[in-house]
């Protein structure tokens, strides 16, 4: 039994090296320093601790309420938990919208009368109490709004995302379009209101909220979100000729700016302290459930890499920095004053990691460099084979550490498995509940393992 033991050990080592000819006994070192990360995480792991903070003590952390201050200090003290050397907070300026007393809204259909769900958009104008009431006219592309009478009217904006789209993400950059730019378009042609189909990639009668964006040109006429399935009701009781009138009162307002933080806390790089690497997710959300999967879990993953790295006595030769971004989902101000402080203090960004993705099984890490350190990351590929992570082909990064490349930050973000985010992200079934811990882990143990890569080798 000891010599097939010894006859296989010889037989792997001899497999592994063979396998990877460029890395040899590098790689052998590396893949034991991550087992120790994986083992660390997927054993000690406080994640899932913080992250039942941030739902259930805290909740929704819509940029300039009270509760996203409440999650600043909360963050600020999980990082301090963690073990990092230094936690700040900087200042960073956001917009204050407020949704105001719970919508109302109907349909008449030859009628009758029913009641139905919906929420407003982020950042959209209200209808100050009153009930608008008009018919309502479907449109499937964006381009339609010109073609038809919408003046008056209610316009459905009925855009589907696309389901043969395996990564549903370019479902949801597609079909955003509509919840984006729909009702200043609809407004230009003299709507007097927008409802916009949810962007889920599933039937159900839960509204997802997000931001909209008006232009100033046009009025700001009032934005609601409905159900996916309430969508799919209205569109055929449409194409069977029969009239919808359409009922809406809401009271949701921008009331100017708000003053609030993002959270850092950093491990200090013992050669090459200059050259820093930041993980980061936003700690605001929406107001409608918990901001679990967006962002809850990207937060508490990022405090984890602090966390584990520092457990095992790890000494990074370059500067990690754990981001907890402010204003990702109505504005973006957490990014902006982030961009500026390493600007005005000429900080050498080399690389940032995102987590923006939900907190489900990881898959592989998008990426945005040049072509030149996008191969040596891809050289790393399979150490991380093992834990489930393959697919190092996407672009991309994350709108948090996006702006970073203006100065030339290597970036790159967490990919999952995203067949169930649509199902809650912006709505109200975004909760705690809604998370596996493992799969929690498993991406934290991931990233900590990206990031360490980083830290030893550079980029």
């Amino acid at each position: 039994m000891k010599l097939f033991l010894s006859f296989s050990v010889l037989f792997f080592f001899a497999t592994l090296t063979k396998a990877q000819p460029s890395l040899n006994i590098s790689y052998i070192s590396d893949s034991t320093q991550i087992k120790n990360l994986a083992d660390e995480v997927m054993i000690r792991s406080t994640a899932y601790k913080n992250l039942r903070t941030l739902c259930k003590e805290i909740g929704p952390r819509l940029s300039g309420s009270s509760n996203a201050l409440r999650a600043v200090y909360a963050g600020k003290k999980m990082l301090e938990a963690a073990g990092a050397d230094t936690v700040y907070l900087q200042p960073c300026i956001v917009p204050h919208w407020v949704r105001g007393a719970k919508e109302e809204g109907y349909i008449l259909i030859n009628g009758t009368k029913e009641k139905i769900k919906l929420t407003s958009l982020g950042n959209s104008e209200g209808t100050n109490g009153k009930l608008i009431n008009a018919d309502v006219v479907e449109i499937k592309k964006m381009e339609d709004i010109s073609r038809v009478n919408v003046k008056g009217k209610v316009v459905l904006i009925n855009i589907e995302m696309n389901p043969t789209y395996i990564k549903t993400f370019r479902a949801y950059g597609e079909s955003g379009v509509g919840r984006r730019a729909g009702p200043s378009l609809a407004a230009e042609y003299g709507a007097v209101a927008v409802m916009v189909r949810s962007l889920a990639s599933n039937e159900d009668d839960h509204p997802h909220t997000g931001a909209t964006v008006y232009n100033d040109s046009f009025p700001k006429i009032p934005a609601v979100a409905i159900s996916t399935q309430m969508a799919n009701k209205i569109s055929s009781v449409l194409q069977s000729g029969k009239t919808v009138k359409a009922m809406i009162k809401s009271n949701c307002k921008m009331i100017g700016t708000a003053n609030s933080f993002n959270v850092i806390g950093e491990i200090r790089g013992a050669k090459f302290p200059a050259q820093i690497i930041t993980v980061g997710g936003h700690l605001d959300s929406w107001d409608l459930a918990e901001g679990a999967h967006d962002d809850g879990t990207g937060v508490v993953q990022s405090i984890e890499i602090i966390r584990s790295i520092k457990a095992q006595g790890i000494k990074p030769l370059r500067t990690i920095r754990a981001v907890l971004f402010m204003n990702e989902e109505n504005g973006g101000g957490g990014s902006k004053a982030y961009l500026q402080n390493a600007k005005q203090k000429k900080e050498q960004h080399i690389f940032a990691l995102e987590s923006d993705a939900g907190g489900f099984t990881p898959r592989g890490f998008n990426l945005d460099m040049s072509l030149e350190k996008e191969q040596k990351v891809k050289e790393w590929a399979p150490l991380f084979y093992q834990y489930g992570v393959y697919d190092f082909k996407e672009k991309g990064s994350g709108s948090d550490v996006g702006p970073l490349k203006e100065i030339g930050t290597s970036l790159a973000g967490l990919q999952t498995d995203s067949q169930r985010y649509f199902d809650l992200h912006h709505a109200e079934t975004d909760v705690f509940e809604a998370v596996s811990k493992r799969e929690l882990d498993l991406g934290a143990m991931n990233m900590a393992a990206l990031i360490w890569l980083v830290s030893e080798y550079g980029l």
